[in-house]
Parts: structure tokens; C-alpha cells; sequence
């Protein structure tokens, strides 16, 4: 049909258009509006803190960073100092709410039931160091003394196993977990079993430790560090009850960041690594260290393009969106914006 043919169909005069900058403010105005999150700026943020006494030193911050995550005193106190106090309310609500339960129950005897907080987001993002000042500072709260963290880490398929099942190329991916034993450890931690054992993971051999555990003993609050730890899973078509591992949270945190800030951190960290771990005589990565500055380059650039961008793109980013809160990364790793998820 024609434009005229259009505009006949309209009635009089010229069609109504949008340009593209109209278009686009008022989808975003509609998506806002519909959104169930809400945005905060840093400075509307970090204002959030309160009265929040900061409880950590320089140097504890220091000691709590990773490879290649700057962080500085002025990101906890703008940042983790109100997302501590949140969560210390949140916890005192839910202990409330579980005493409520237990009375309706007539229940016994009450048994203990850890907090769980999931903390997702891309490789090289700043996962651990996020999750290490969580535990800090929410340890100093005084309702919840006792704060676990673990892995999914070590709930990875060990690497002969990840071989036999053509996965090492995709280890990280969701199929590269044993999915039924972590959702088997959450559920112990959730019914306030006493000392569940979880699989250790070491970095330097890239691989599972055999026999190696960490104990968790009915901490107040635990968290769950992962890949892919908001990944739902395939719905049946019965309604047979397939659990995800969220289901097991009570808030989860959602580290974002851009496509090409990722790959640089994640290069930027590779190269750091070949000067340090990879130049253990245990480490997995050995060969690396021996390579030339370009060839490490290319070799960081192609684990990134083919295994870990693809992961990021397929399997993480997709769920973002089932996290509790968002917090977005600028270029220096510094938290420009929080969105917290409506009640």
C-alpha cells in the first residue's frame, strides 16, 4: 500500500510519526513505568547508607579484592555500606517471619535456617571480590555473627569427567555442573542440617580437589558465588516439580557490566596471571606463563570470543533480570547505578 493509501485510511492530514529519539524516550519511559525495579543513581544510593558505621579498614579492603577488581574504601562505604544495611533488615524480617511460621506450626523446636544470598554475574565481572565484602560486613551486624561462603565452583564436573563428556570446552556453561548435588547441598543448608559439606575447587589445578571439602555449619547468612547461579531450568511440560537454584535464595545480587569491558578486565586479568599463578609449577595454565606477550594476547582473546562471551551472551545475561539487584559497573569497575527489585 502507499504512504497516500496510509494516510486516507487516517483521515486528514499527514500520518502521526515518531522520530527516532522520541521513539526511543518513550519506550524507555514505558519500560521504566513497567519495570519491576527501581534505579538509583551512586550518589541516590551510597545516600542510603544512613547512619551505617563502616566497619572495615583500608587494608581489609585491600586484602578482600581480587585480581584485576579494584576496589577502594570509597566504593564500600557509597555502595556495599547501604546493600549491607538492606540486607541486615531483610534478614531480621525473614528471622521474624520464620518464628511466625514455626508458631502457626505449633512447631517443637525451632532449627535454624541460614539466609541465602546469591551473588551472579559474567567471568572476570568482580563476583568474589563482591561476595568476600558482603561476608565482612554482614559479619559485623549483630543479628547475623555467622556468615558462610561458598562456590559453585566446586560443584563444576571434575575435568576427566567434563572430557569424557566432550565439556571442557564449555566448562562454566550450565551442563558443566553436577546441578543435582548443588541443589542437594542447598536443600541441607535450607532444612538447617548441621555440618553439609560442599566440593572444594582449586584455581591453580583448574580442577576439583578429590575428597577436599568446606563445611558449612548452620551459618546466619550463606552465600552462593556463581556463574550461573540465576540459570532456571528447562520447565517440565507435566508440572513435575524441577527445582532451580535460585529457589533456594532468599536475594540475589546481579554484577553487570559491558561486552567490552569484560573483555578487557578478562584479558587485562589473563596477562597479570601469567606473571603469578600460571607461573607455579602446578598450575594448569603453566604453558602460558612460558608464551610470548602476543601469543598470550591471542590466546586470552580467543578463550574470551569462544567460551566465555558465548556463555555470557547464551546463558548469563538472559538472566539478570531474576536477580533481586543489579548493580552496574562503569568502565573502572566503579558502580555508576543500583536497581533493586521492587516487594
Amino acid at each position: 500500500m502507499s504512504e497516500a493509501g496510509i494516510n486516507d485510511r487516517l483521515g486528514p492530514g499527514p500520518a502521526p510519526t515518531l522520530g527516532a529519539a522520541q521513539l526511543a524516550a518513550s519506550l524507555d519511559e514505558a519500560t521504566d513505568h513497567l519495570s519491576p525495579y527501581r534505579v538509583f543513581s551512586r550518589e541516590e544510593w551510597a545516600h542510603l547508607r544512613a547512619d551505617t558505621p563502616l566497619t572495615l579498614t583500608a587494608e581489609d579492603v585491600m586484602r578482600l579484592q581480587s585480581l584485576n577488581d579494584p576496589i577502594s574504601l570509597e566504593e564500600v562505604i557509597a555502595i556495599y555500606l547501604p546493600l549491607s544495611r538492606l540486607l541486615s533488615l531483610y534478614v531480621a524480617a525473614t528471622q521474624g517471619l520464620f518464628k511466625a511460621t514455626q508458631r502457626f506450626l505449633l512447631a517443637e523446636r525451632e532449627v535454624k535456617v541460614p539466609y541465602i544470598i546469591g551473588v551472579a554475574g559474567s567471568v572476570a565481572v568482580g563476583k568474589s571480590t563482591t561476595a568476600r565484602v558482603l561476608k565482612a560486613l554482614l559479619a559485623r551486624w549483630p543479628n547475623t555473627p555467622k556468615v558462610d561462603l561458598v562456590t559453585t565452583d566446586g560443584f563444576l564436573f571434575p575435568n576427566a569427567e567434563l572430557n569424557r563428556l566432550g565439556l571442557m570446552e564449555r566448562k562454566g556453561f550450565p551442563e558443566s555442573y553436577d546441578t543435582p548435588t548443588l541443589l542437594r547441598f542447598l536443600a541441607d543448608i535450607k532444612a538447617g542440617k548441621r555440618h553439609v559439606a560442599a566440593p572444594l575447587y582449586s584455581h591453580l589445578v583448574y580442577d576439583v580437589v578429590p575428597g577436599e571439602t568446606t563445611v558449612v555449619d548452620r551459618p546466619d547468612i550463606l552465600i552462593v558465588e556463581g556463574l550461573n547461579v540465576l540459570q532456571p531450568a528447562r520447565l517440565p511440560r507435566d508440572g513435575t516439580a524441577i527445582p532451580f537454584v535460585s529457589d533456594f535464595f532468599d536475594f540475589s545480587v546481579y554484577l553487570d557490566a559491558h561486552e567490552d569491558d569484560l573483555h578487557r578486565w578478562y584479558v587485562n586479568r589473563f596477562l597479570r596471571l601469567r606473571h603469578t599463578a600460571f607461573r607455579d609449577p602446578l598450575s594448569y595454565f603453566r604453558k602460558y606463563a612460558e608464551i610470548s606477550e602476543e601469543e598470550a594476547l591471542n590466546t586470552a582473546d580467543g578463550l574470551w570470543n569462544r567460551i566465555n562471551l558465548l556463555n555470557l551472551r547464551d546463558n548469563i545475561v538472559p538472566t539478570r533480570q531474576r536477580a533481586s539487584l543489579i548493580l552496574a559497573k562503569g568502565a573502572s569497575h566503579r558502580i555508576e547505578s543500583v536497581a533493586l527489585r521492587r516487594l
